[in-house]
């Protein structure tokens, strides 16, 4: 696990671009404390830096050259089955210098090229230069879990691991009124754009071949549709044993370490089920759990100690305080890179800080929300679809549920305002409402935001990008919530989680492992039916099924809150000074051009107001938005 960065020069122009390659790499400490070098030949140059996972020695060191020097690799990731390939490769006359899956890769593209991408078991980012070629292969995992960006120019290509690396090469910065559009509706920016044109994240799944200043981008992996082509023909009892035997087997491939690995345990199902996956094979795992102290309401560390001690984990749980998040708050913005609104990346990034002060790796549940049926959003489209009277019912008091308080800060309130974007979600169809539940804000209310300037710029280009990102949504049909998932699994999965987790854990040298997503896992799970996913008031039915026998009684049927953020108190105190005197001030907001100043003024007067609703969620995207604006573009 670590940071990559590089420069391919097409002329003696682009060669200029070398004098930033440290500075570049430097960039990307955070990522690899453990190491640092650079690889310097005529017209490239790569830079890395280290978090040593696999033969922590200096021979893993990076970047890393074949035997004959034609060939040299920059990799971040993780390559699970680099044994059996070692293995393979030695039977053909392969001599490795040292026991690092780095080496393997290197040698797995040397013999096999870009069809070594499909024998991979892993996460994975990497760069292999071609000396001879003058050539590089650039490549990211299935489905995003490790970052790549890139820029190219007539002069130059570059690429890094973090935009930050990116920008130390100086090219010109101008916003992309697409990505700006999708960040206020949506709280991050969607692949294969970002914040600025020109510099654009490679899609998972995905590589390029840069040659002769041209750049070709190839897919290697999509997530197969077999929901509609092969579904399986297992019975559900068979499909419960067959899911069970891909988790262990995926579970098992993830414990390969050279460094101490925990789990983090949340409580929940996922979580706890990967806990009790590798607590078979680990004695005593060390599992870390965190919650609050002074809110109950919100705090579920008595789940993840029920499940901890039914496995024999050596467990340690964090409480907090809501003080101890805010003060992460200003390294968090000052990490992110790209406008980037979750705000449950505060306890990402504090629950890594803490758990790398004991281990190096750790295991988690993401993944399985995405693509079985795990949000509230999805049992909303599941109950509209199924139909019914209790449906018909919320749609029609629609008048009511507006007229009651609507806020995420109360039971009561945030009810009413889920009742609400079900029934106006209701009115809408299956594409248009998912964009609109996958969003904070309403597309018109994004537009009355911006400034003229921004308002009519690249409208249609909006408009395509948008219906590229739904244009797996197309059956309405009870069995066409498979899309929705799949629609999830290239949007939410790879913009908003895996970035929010690489980002908070690489800002601590924490490597994050992900069962739930080998892709064997995945595969099988798109060849079932909606109705192993999501019935009969169950979601994730399959691996609620699967594990229930294993799995403490405690943690099924129970309220899920999550780790709740109170954003509304910070912005309505603590960060009132800085809204109003500071980032999203007036003259500032008018000098800036980007927003129109008026209705920031509404926003703020709503915020303040005895009935602030919703707001505080697109308060916070603007701060998020201004935080970063002033670093990366205000005037030094």
């Amino acid at each position: 696990m670590c940071g990559i960065t590089g420069v391919l020069a097409f002329n003696e122009i682009g060669r200029f671009s070398m004098i930033n390659l440290q500075s570049a790499t430097d960039a990307l400490s955070k990522r690899g404390p453990d190491w640092s070098d650079t690889y310097l030949s005529f017209m490239v140059g790569l830079g890395h830096r280290r978090l040593s996972i696999i033969d922590t020695s200096d021979a893993g060191n990076q970047p890393i050259s074949d035997h004959t020097g034609r060939y040299t690799i920059v990799f971040n990731g993780e390559i699970y089955n680099f044994k059996n390939l070692r293995t393979q490769l030695e039977e053909k006359g392969v001599q490795f210098r040292s026991h690092t899956d780095t080496e393997v890769l290197l040698y797995a593209y040397i013999h096999w090229g870009a069809y070594s991408l499909e024998l991979l078991h892993g996460f994975f980012a990497f760069a292999i230069y071609d000396k001879e070629e003058n050539s590089l292969f650039v490549a990211r995992d299935r489905f995003g879990i490790k970052p790549l960006l890139y820029y190219t120019d007539e002069d130059r290509f570059l690429f890094a691991s973090e935009m930050k690396s990116i920008i130390q090469y100086g090219i010109a910065k101008e916003i992309n009124p697409t990505s700006l559009r999708n960040y206020l509706h949506l709280n991050y920016i969607p692949a294969p754009d970002t914040i600025f044109k020109n510099i654009y994240k490679l899609l998972p799944g995905h590589y390029l071949k840069v040659k002769d200043g041209k750049v070709e981008q190839e897919c290697f992996y999509e997530i197969p549709k077999h929901y509609e082509e092969h579904p399986t023909q297992l019975s559900y009892q068979a499909q419960q044993e067959h899911l069970l035997d891909l988790m262990q087997k995926s579970v098992q491939k993830r414990l390969v370490a050279d460094v101490p690995l925990g789990a983090f345990l949340s409580g929940g199902v996922d979580s706890s089920v990967v806990v009790a996956l590798a607590s078979q094979d680990v004695e005593q795992l060390e599992t870390f759990s965190i919650g609050y102290h002074d809110n109950p309401f919100f705090d579920e560390t008595h789940y993840a100690e029920t499940v901890a001690k039914h496995f024999n984990t050596k467990h340690t749980t964090f409480k907090l305080s809501q003080k101890d998040v805010y003060e992460v708050l200003f390294n968090v913005l000052d990490y992110i890179d790209e406008p980037f609104a979750d705000s449950s990346a505060l306890p990402v990034y504090i629950l890594s800080q803490y758990v790398k002060k004991h281990v190096t790796v750790a295991l988690s549940g993401d993944g399985a929300d995405e693509m079985l049926g795990g949000y509230n959003k999805h049992w909303g489209e599941y109950k509209l679809r199924q139909g019914g009277v209790a449906a018909s019912l919320v749609k029609m008091l629609l008048p009511l549920w507006k007229s009651l308080p609507q806020s995420r800060n109360g039971g009561f309130s945030n009810k009413v305002r889920q009742l609400v974007r079900f029934a106006e979600g209701s009115k809408l169809s299956p594409k248009e409402r998912y964009w609109a539940w996958a969003g904070f804000t309403k597309e018109q209310e994004v537009e009355n935001l911006l400034h003229p300037k921004y308002k009519n710029q690249e409208v249609e280009e909006y408009k395509n990008t948008k219906e590229s990102l739904l244009k797996h949504l197309k059956d309405s049909s009870l069995e066409g919530m498979n899309e929705f998932f799949y629609t999830d699994m290239q949007l939410v999965l790879p913009n908003d989680m895996l970035v929010k987790v690489d980002w908070m854990s690489m800002a601590n040298g924490l490597e994050v492992r992900v069962p739930f997503l080998d892709h064997d896992v995945v595969n099988f799970i798109f060849s079932l039916p909606v109705s192993s996913k999501i019935d009969k008031g169950i979601r994730k039915r399959i691996v609620q099924d699967t594990f229930r026998d294993v799995l403490p009684k405690e943690i099924y049927n129970r309220p899920k809150h999550g780790f709740e953020v109170p954003l509304l108190n910070w912005l309505q105190t603590d960060l009132r000074s800085l809204i109003e005197n500071d980032l999203l001030q007036d003259r500032f907001v008018e000098e800036q051009g980007i927003f129109d100043v008026n209705e920031i003024k509404k926003l703020k007067n709503q915020l303040f107001s005895q009935n602030p609703m919703d707001v505080h969620a697109r308060i916070w995207g603007l701060v998020v938005f201004q935080y970063w604006w002033k670093k990366y573009l205000g005037k030094k």
